[in-house]
């Protein structure tokens, strides 16, 4: 099956440093994207801040590709928005990468060719069949191995605190936003300006927001801002400032602290959603112990992402039970457990599958766990490129140390998973000065 391609799903950050990692190693990458160019998620949130530098942002393998072309790599210590990261690393990336990359294609399921997932004869030894569907109909792809790629950024979690939408959730929809809004678009601020609004989530995406909405709130004084936190207490909810190893990340927490004490905003602790009321032209936010916060004009829910399977229904998948993660991984990245900081990096033996040939990657295969960085997902597809090239050392090599978060990991930090996907795929976002989405990576 050597000569078939591995296909990786998502033109996202990570799944294209798969490809680049892949071409490195001899072996054919298929990158199948359904959006329309490369990093379609990461538009999604152009105008966020990472709060990665350029130096961690940018894959080894696919940086020497790209250099081979004539790129030049933007100055390592600047933090670029999500715009720049697709418009000058991306991009450059999917063209170099060439006809190994397709879009407008998605991924509507994967099976072994011939086989159900029951089926155990001929598992071992028959390559995977791709179906795809495009513009022009459906197709089928043989490859030898898959890598998804794919990311969470189009499954965010409900507002409702069981992981359900709160009774009123999906008729109130145009009231309510999943990604922190872009309030440097005129169109985008008016709607906010002026209006109550309550931020949902205690990640990187809220404290993004929360930012951005308190800078809003004190250019304007009719504009209310009120903060919903699932947990009892802020505690460790800004991080952990100047000890961070990521100093924009750090800021971040420091920024949003400043915020809260400024008295720019509102914070509710303790509130799980179980309904929204309709009052008349306003809102009416329900918990599940009967709190209510009334004369809501907007909502904007970051309260985390989570992976979507469905395509993946006919595969054999080891995961686990509470986090939709690897097995061997979700010990490692369990935030009832674990902080950032904790967690250290790892290759294709935490994330290999009974299926053979079959990966998660990037921000899918922490499951429901928040935090991601876009280095974690270059190290993971460098490991797996390795595997699928026969060198065993390599692949089991770990060859990358993570920066912490400067808050102490242990059981207690966090309440509940923590909040985020911003993204990704680089850590979570922050308002322009700052952060990182968790998001990215769209297929």
């Amino acid at each position: 099956m050597s000569e078939l391609p591995v296909v990786v799903v998502g033109a996202g950050p990570v799944g294209l440093a798969a490809a680049a990692e892949l071409v490195e190693r001899g072996l054919t990458p298929l990158v199948l994207e359904r959006g329309e160019h490369a990093g379609a998620a990461v538009a999604q949130w152009h105008h966020v801040r990472l709060f990665s530098r350029w130096a961690e942002l940018v894959d080894p393998a696919a940086r020497r590709l790209l250099e081979l072309r004539g790129w030049t790599h933007p100055a390592e210590d600047e933090y670029p928005t999500g715009a720049e990261w697709a418009q000058l690393y991306l991009r450059p990336l999917a063209d170099a990468l060439g006809e190994q990359v397709r879009f407008g294609a998605e991924v509507v399921g994967v099976a072994r060719r011939g086989r159900d997932r029951v089926v155990d004869d001929g598992r071992d030894t028959e390559p995977l069949t791709v179906h795809v569907r495009t513009a022009a109909g459906e197709e089928r792809i043989t490859a030898q191995a898959l890598v998804d790629a794919s990311g969470t950024w189009g499954a965010p979690n409900p507002l409702g605190g069981d992981g359900l939408p709160a009774i009123g959730e999906t008729t109130a929809a145009d009231r309510i936003a999943y990604q922190v809004p872009d309030l440097t678009d005129g169109t985008v601020r008016a709607r906010y300006v002026g209006r109550h609004v309550v931020v949902a989530g205690s990640g990187h995406s809220a404290l993004t927001a929360l930012v951005a909405f308190a800078e809003l709130a004190e250019q304007d004084s009719s504009t209310r801002i009120t903060w919903l936190l699932r947990r009892g207490g802020v505690g460790s909810t800004f991080g952990g400032g100047d000890s961070d190893q990521l100093p924009a990340r750090g800021a971040l927490g420091l920024r949003a602290k400043a915020a809260v004490d400024a008295g720019h905003l509102t914070v509710v602790t303790g509130f799980r959603t179980e309904e929204i009321e309709r009052d008349a032209e306003r809102l009416v936010l329900v918990s599940a112990n009967g709190q209510r916060v009334s004369d809501v004009d907007e909502v904007v829910v970051l309260t985390g992402f989570r992976p979507d399977l469905s395509w993946l229904s006919e595969l054999r998948l080891d995961l686990d039970a509470t986090l939709q993660a690897p097995v061997a991984l979700a010990p490692l990245i369990d935030p009832n457990v674990h902080s950032c900081g904790t967690v250290y990096p790892h290759g294709v033996k935490e994330l290999a599958h009974p299926e053979q040939g079959v990966f998660l990657a990037g921000m899918k295969s922490y499951g429901r766990a928040p935090t991601f960085l876009a280095m974690t997902g270059y190290e993971q597809v460098r490991s797996i490129a390795a595997d699928l090239a026969g060198d065993r050392a390599a692949a089991e090599r770990v060859e990358l140390v993570l920066p912490e978060t400067g808050v102490c990991g242990g059981a207690g930090v966090f309440d509940e998973p923590a909040q985020d996907q911003a993204g990704g795929c680089c850590g979570a976002p922050a308002e322009p000065e700052t952060l990182t989405l968790s998001a990215p990576s769209a297929r």
